[in-house]
């Protein structure tokens, strides 16, 4: 699997803040404006705004217009990037502690 390592680098420190992954788990939910994003912290609505900036940057949300709304969206397909980019180390992680129980219990087995 191929990643574009300048989109996984903005994206991971776009989550290293933690009131961007709570904007995030915010949209997880569903789109909000910036009105609803803001209501849960104690921040003026300009750095909601500045916060949301980070995250468009790093495409990990987008804005549409409804009327007189500006709603901002969850970028599944992006998510779903670093999900696969994680689970890529995961899989070779968990492989590798297959392997040393394996080898756990064949020593056990011949020791006992």
């Amino acid at each position: 699997m191929s990643f574009d390592e300048h989109a996984l680098d903005r994206a991971f420190m776009a989550l290293a803040d933690p009131t961007r992954r709570q904007i995030i788990a915010r949209l997880s939910r569903g789109p909000a404006t910036l009105n609803e994003l803001a209501e849960p912290f104690e921040m003026t609505k300009q750095a909601i705004s500045k916060h949301i900036q980070v995250l468009e940057r790093a495409q990990l949300v987008t804005r549409t217009r409804e009327a007189q709304r500006r709603p901002v969206h969850l970028n599944p397909a992006l998510l779903a990037e670093l999900t696969g980019w994680i689970d890529q180390y995961r899989l070779v992680t968990e492989r590798k502690f297959s392997r040393l129980d394996a080898i756990l219990k064949n020593r056990s087995a011949s020791d006992g």
